[in-house]
């Protein structure tokens, strides 16, 4: 049980237990609304993912897919979650601890193209804001944080690479290049950013990989509170799901992105 003057709420929803800021416009309120945020994402890394494999999260957040990874890849597999912004962070590893999950490795880093330093503000967590909508790209005051790169890993496997980094994807993907050759994850990346959104398509296109679109809604009429209260209207994610084109994935329902 939380103290009466905590900034954060605790609940069990449909996929663990959440420690989450009721101020975060999206996941937050998503949480505390509807007891899951954007399912349709979830659905698909449970599906996706099976015990052994090893998954990034790059742009973690708090841990909502985190938690659906490092179940879904258990036993015998792990998660690398790697989340920039102290606070939020702090959460991360909070979710990862509620749900007793030892899977799971927690950095606080960004991930770019070359390693490096990078200023992330601190938010604060009183006031109602988009925690998970910080582009990095802007000269903000704050905190140094370390860019690690994706190729330093030296990871054994890798099934999936999800990459949520508002507007940093293309670097993400750069600093990726070596890994994505060598062991062709799948992957998902957000592409909502239209001063980047084909030049992201062309990148990945050009590794050899098929891009379908996959735009889960983020209120869910079939949530796990049953809650009818749709604050977010029509809004969807936009994410390209990216398959290796010698794997022999079917991907149904999901329109194919045509790259001229």
């Amino acid at each position: 049980m939380l103290p009466d003057d905590s900034l954060y709420r605790l609940k069990t929803c449909r996929n663990g237990t959440f420690l989450y800021n009721p101020n975060d416009r999206y996941i937050g309120r998503s949480l505390d609304l509807f007891g899951e945020f954007s399912q349709g994402e979830a659905n698909l890394f449970a599906e996706i993912l099976k015990p052994g494999d090893v998954a990034l999260d790059i742009g973690a957040n708090i841990g909502c897919h985190t938690v659906v990874m490092a179940k879904a890849v258990a036993p015998g597999g792990f998660v690398i979650g790697f989340e920039p912004q102290r606070l939020v962070h702090q959460l991360l590893c909070s979710n990862v601890a509620l749900n007793g999950l030892i899977n799971v490795v927690c950095r606080q880093n960004a991930v770019g193209r070359e390693a490096g330093k990078i200023t992330v503000p601190v938010l604060d967590p009183s006031k109602m804001a988009n925690f998970g909508g910080l582009d990095l790209r802007r000269d903000w005051p704050g905190e140094p944080v370390d860019v690690l790169v994706v190729d330093n890993v030296a990871l054994p496997q890798c099934r999936l690479i999800k990459i949520d980094v508002e507007g940093m994807e293309t670097e993400v993907i750069e600093g990726a290049r070596q890994t994505i050759e060598r062991l062709r994850p799948i992957l998902y990346v957000e592409n909502d950013r239209q001063d980047n959104a084909e030049a992201l398509v062309r990148l990945i296109h050009a590794m050899d990989y098929r891009l379908y679109w996959h735009c889960p809604p983020l209120f869910n009429p079939d949530n796990f509170d049953c809650n009818q209260e749709n604050p977010f209207g029509n809004i969807v994610s936009k994410n390209l799901f990216c398959v290796p084109k010698e794997a022999k994935t079917e991907i149904k329902g999901a329109r194919e992105i045509v790259v001229v």
